[in-house]
């Protein structure tokens, strides 16, 4: 009677244990799934620029969006482009992404939504340039390229604070068939703000990238407010404070259509592009 007991005590302690075991395994796969969903859903490492598409298919006009937000999301939080149909400028900040159409007017861009060419990143920042006194676009871009470590990288560059002046465009929304970026151009909207709180978000891309993205600098501007923005042409910077991530991977997704395979995207496409987008 006495062996029967301890044989009934162990299959019972036994029993706990195998519960208590199952308990603490169910828990620490949910807190594992509570803790890392942002890193789960991040395709892109952080050091990456990630594009859809190229500039030079854009500037021929390839304008039918080839990746939606929801995707963009997974390969950055910081970013600038445009959407469908060229409607506009868009900008990525603080993982939202906004789009500026032709009334100037910002809005949240919904994760349907598509784009024919943007450029996006995980901003991390590693360095900090104080830039002292006022100056204008092309005098900032000077400084910058005396302060950064090389050329050959690409930067994603945020500038935050209150801008003098500023300069940007908007271009309105195309129907097919589509005419070139160059073409599309001609109607954009231009905008001028004074004293305006708000970031700049950009990029800078060694000049053998060229046709691939913008050579250069590119910014985009959003309002502290969120409610407007654009494509910057010019302006004036008083004590910028400027943050840059150093990026040291490419990553292109590019379109999978008819217009992209049949596409001219010959050898004088960048001029044509550097043209237009600092015009």
């Amino acid at each position: 009677m006495g062996k029967f007991k301890i044989q009934n005590f162990y299959i019972f302690y036994l029993m706990k244990l195998k519960r208590y075991f199952w308990i603490t395994i169910l828990t620490i796969t949910a807190l594992l799934f509570a803790i890392l969903p942002a890193r789960t859903q991040q395709h892109t490492p952080s050091n990456t620029l990630f594009q859809a598409s190229t500039i030079s298919a854009l500037a021929v006009g390839i304008f039918d969006g080839n990746t939606n937000f929801q995707q963009l999301r997974k390969h950055g939080n910081f970013g600038l482009g445009t959407v469908n149909a060229l409607d506009g400028e868009m900008v990525g900040l603080d993982g939202k992404f906004y789009q500026i159409k032709a009334d100037g007017v910002a809005s949240v861009i919904p994760d349907s939504m598509t784009s024919p060419f943007a450029t996006v990143t995980f901003f991390q920042p590693e360095t900090l340039i104080n830039l002292e006194g006022q100056m204008n676009y092309k005098q900032l871009q000077q400084s910058l390229d005396q302060r950064l470590p090389t050329k050959n990288y690409p930067y994603a560059i945020r500038i935050q604070g209150n801008f003098p002046y500023l300069k940007f465009r908007i271009p309105p929304k195309q129907t097919p068939p589509y005419r070139s970026l160059a073409e599309a151009l001609k109607e954009q909207l231009i905008f001028e703000l004074r004293n305006i709180n708000g970031t700049l978000v950009g990029f800078r891309t060694p000049e053998y990238m060229q046709g691939v993205n913008v050579n250069g600098y590119h910014f985009h501007f959003i309002a502290a407010n969120r409610t407007t923005g654009g494509h910057i042409l010019d302006g004036q910077f008083q004590n910028a404070k400027i943050e840059i991530d150093h990026l040291s991977n490419v990553e292109i997704n590019l379109p999978k259509s008819a217009e992209f395979v049949q596409a001219d995207l010959g050898d004088n496409k960048p001029v044509e592009i550097n043209r237009v987008e600092r015009k």
